[in-house]
C-alpha cells in the first residue's frame, strides 16, 4: 500500500501549466529520484506536496490523508519534511536552535506547563536537547552545537538543513537538490549519507538532484519531467539509456 499516492496532479499559472498529469507511488522505504532539465516543474511539485501551491487538478494522499488544502504547518505533523534548493536555516541561532526548533513541532507539554516551567516541562526540554545532540552527532555537527547557523561552511549548512528537517520526525523526506554547490568529495560524502539516513531512520525519500552520479548512485527508481510533464520512469539504468531522457538533456534527437 502507498504511503504517497498522487494522481493526475496539475498546476496552472495563469497561461503556464507548470505541472501536467502527473501521478507517482511511494511504498514505505522507498528512495525514489526526480529529474529533469531546469524548469521542468520538480521543485513545484515538492511545492504542491507541502502546501506552498494548491494544485489546479488532481489528487494527493499521504498515509490516506489528502493534502490539497493543508497548511504547510499542518503536511508537515502528518509526516512530510522537506530541505530547499537555497539553504533556509535560521541563520541568527545556533546549530543546535536549529535543531530544537524543529523538535518543538512534537513537543510534549502545552502552553501553560510552558509559561508556568513545570516538571513536565523541563523534562520535555531535556529529551529534546538529547534528541537534537543525537542527531548533530550523526551529522557530525557536535562540535558546532554552540556556532552561529551563518558562520558554519556550506557543505556543513548542507547538514544542518537535513538534520532540522529529520527533527521534525517525518515518515517522508523531500531533498530539493542535496548536492547543489558541493565538490565531488563532499557529493560523495553526501551519497553515504542518504544512504545511512534512509536505511537508519527507516525513511520513504524523494530527491530531487542535477548531479547525476548521486542519482544514479543511491536512487532505486527515477521519474524525470520535461516541461511539467513526466516523460520516462525507471531504474537508473533504464533512465541512463532512455532516448526521451537523452533528448531532453542533451536537445538532440537520438
Amino acid at each position: 500500500m502507498a504511503l504517497l499516492e498522487i494522481r493526475d496532479l496539475a498546476v496552472r499559472f495563469g497561461g503556464l501549466t507548470a505541472v501536467s498529469d502527473f501521478n507517482l507511488d511511494l511504498a514505505e522505504g522507498d528512495l525514489v529520484g526526480l529529474i529533469g532539465p531546469n524548469g521542468a516543474g520538480k521543485t513545484t511539485v515538492f511545492n504542491l506536496l507541502t502546501g506552498v501551491y494548491r494544485p489546479t487538478a488532481g489528487r494527493m494522499l499521504f498515509n490516506h490523508h489528502p493534502l490539497q488544502g493543508r497548511k504547510p504547518n499542518r503536511i508537515t505533523r502528518l509526516g512530510i519534511a522537506r530541505t530547499f534548493q537555497n539553504i533556509r536555516l535560521f541563520n541568527n541561532l545556533t546549530v543546535l536552535d536549529n535543531v530544537r526548533v524543529a523538535y518543538h513541532l512534537r513537543a510534549r507539554y502545552g502552553v501553560a506547563q510552558a509559561i508556568l516551567r513545570t516538571p513536565a516541562f523541563h523534562r520535555e526540554e531535556e529529551r529534546i536537547h538529547q534528541r537534537s545532540m543525537e542527531l548533530l552527532r550523526i551529522f557530525r555537527l557536535e562540535d558546532r552545537a554552540g556556532e552561529t547557523a551563518k558562520n558554519l561552511p556550506y557543505g556543513e549548512q548542507r547538514r544542518l538543513e537535513i538534520a532540522r528537517a529529520l527533527a521534525s520526525e517525518p515518515r517522508l523526506l523531500l531533498l530539493d537538490e542535496p548536492a547543489a554547490g558541493m565538490n565531488p568529495q563532499e557529493s560523495q560524502e553526501l551519497m553515504k549519507l542518504i544512504k545511512d539516513i534512509h536505511r537508519e531512520f527507516k525513511l520513504t525519500i524523494l530527491l530531487i538532484e542535477h548531479h547525476m552520479d548521486v542519482v544514479m548512485g543511491v536512487c532505486q527508481r527515477i521519474l524525470v519531467l520535461d516541461y511539467g510533464e513526466t516523460i520516462a520512469e525507471g531504474t537508473p539504468g533504464e533512465i541512463k539509456r532512455n532516448p526521451k531522457v537523452i533528448e531532453a538533456y542533451l536537445g538532440v534527437e537520438v
